[in-house]
């Protein structure tokens, strides 16, 4: 049995990946470097944003994504020898700002869990915007369903 991080029973734009620990995400001991969490986050956030809200939908509209914050907690060493695999959904979706939750599980139990949090930014106005409606509809949606 998995090990539960997080307990949501709803899990909106939820998007997963296996991960593959490479050479360079290791220490000397074939640990996981704790930074290298935070590039599987952010491989995670992009899957979503591919899959929900595209760069090239994002672009068009002048929308760019701000990471405001990023909270990790490390729960147990992943090794090279592991096969991490990543889930990432979003928490809250408000007018203005998001929140993501993410979970990256090795085998019987979570190697990390962590958040992140931000919003929408208009380039050429230079400012935060509203949540995208695209975005906050196919969110709303899969809330309802579930």
């Amino acid at each position: 049995m998995i090990e539960e991080a997080y307990v949501d029973k709803v899990k909106p734009l939820k998007v997963t990946q296996d991960i593959k620990v490479k050479g360079y995400d290791i220490d000397v001991m074939g640990i996981v470097s704790n930074i290298v969490y935070l590039k599987w986050f952010e491989d995670l956030r992009q899957e979503l944003l591919e899959r929900y809200y595209p760069f090239r939908t994002m672009f068009t509209n002048n929308r760019s994504p701000i990471l405001a914050r990023t909270e990790v907690e490390y729960l147990k060493p992943i090794t090279i020898y592991d096969d991490p695999h990543g889930t990432l959904w979003v928490s809250d979706l408000g007018k203005v700002c998001w929140t993501v939750k993410i979970e990256i599980i090795c085998q019987e139990h979570v190697g990390c869990r962590g958040m992140q949090s931000g919003y929408f930014y208009d380039v050429v106005k230079k400012r935060p915007v509203r949540m995208p409606q695209e975005l906050l509809k196919k969110y709303k949606e899969e809330l309802n369903m579930k």
